[in-house]
C-alpha cells in the first residue's frame, strides 16, 4: 500500500537544532583535547588515573571535561531519535526542545570543566526537562501513528 509523506513546514528548524548538537560535540572535543594537553595525559589513556588526578588539578579538570563529553555522547542517540520522531507531527516543538537540550548542555559542560563536578548541575535541569518532553512527544506521535495504522 503506497504511503504519502508530507514534510512538515518546520523541518528546517529541526535540521538547525540537530546541527547545533554537532557544534556542541565539536566544542567538547576541542575542550577535551586542550585539557588533555595541559594535563599531559597521553593517548590512548581515556582518563587521568587517581594518582594523576591527586597530583594535578589539571588532570582533574581533564577528567571532568572528558566526563562531560562522554555523558553527552551517551545521551545524543536518544536526542536524535526522539527529536526526529517528534518532528513528524510537531516540528517546532521538537526543534525547540532539542535546542533547549543543546543550550543546557553548554551550561552543563561549562560548569563541569571547572573541575568541580557539582557545577555541572547548573545546566542539567533544563536539559532533563527537554529530554522528558522529547520522549513524551515522540511516544505520543508513535502511539497515534500506530493507532491510525491499526485502524483504531
Amino acid at each position: 500500500m503506497p504511503t504519502t509523506v508530507v514534510v512538515p513546514d518546520g523541518l528546517p528548524l529541526v535540521g538547525a537544532s540537530l546541527l547545533s548538537t554537532a557544534v556542541l560535540l565539536l566544542g567538547q572535543v576541542f575542550i577535551v583535547g586542550r585539557r588533555r594537553k595541559v594535563a599531559k595525559i597521553p593517548y590512548p589513556q581515556m582518563y587521568a588515573d587517581k594518582a594523576q588526578e591527586e597530583a594535578s588539578f589539571d588532570a582533574k579538570k581533564f577528567n571532568c571535561a572528558q566526563r562531560a563529553h562522554q555523558n553527552t555522547l551517551e545521551s545524543i542517540p536518544i536526542i536524535y531519535l526522539t527529536t526526529a520522531l517528534s518532528a513528524v507531527e510537531y516540528p517546532v516543538l521538537a526543534a525547540s526542545l532539542c535546542g533547549l537540550w543543546t543550550v543546557s548542555r553548554v551550561f552543563y559542560t561549562r560548569g563541569y570543566i571547572t573541575g568541580d563536578p557539582q557545577k555541572r548541575l547548573r545546566g542539567g535541569f533544563p536539559g532533563s526537562i527537554a529530554l522528558v518532553g522529547l520522549l513524551g512527544t515522540s511516544m505520543y506521535v508513535v502511539g497515534q501513528s500506530v493507532k491510525a495504522y491499526l485502524g483504531f
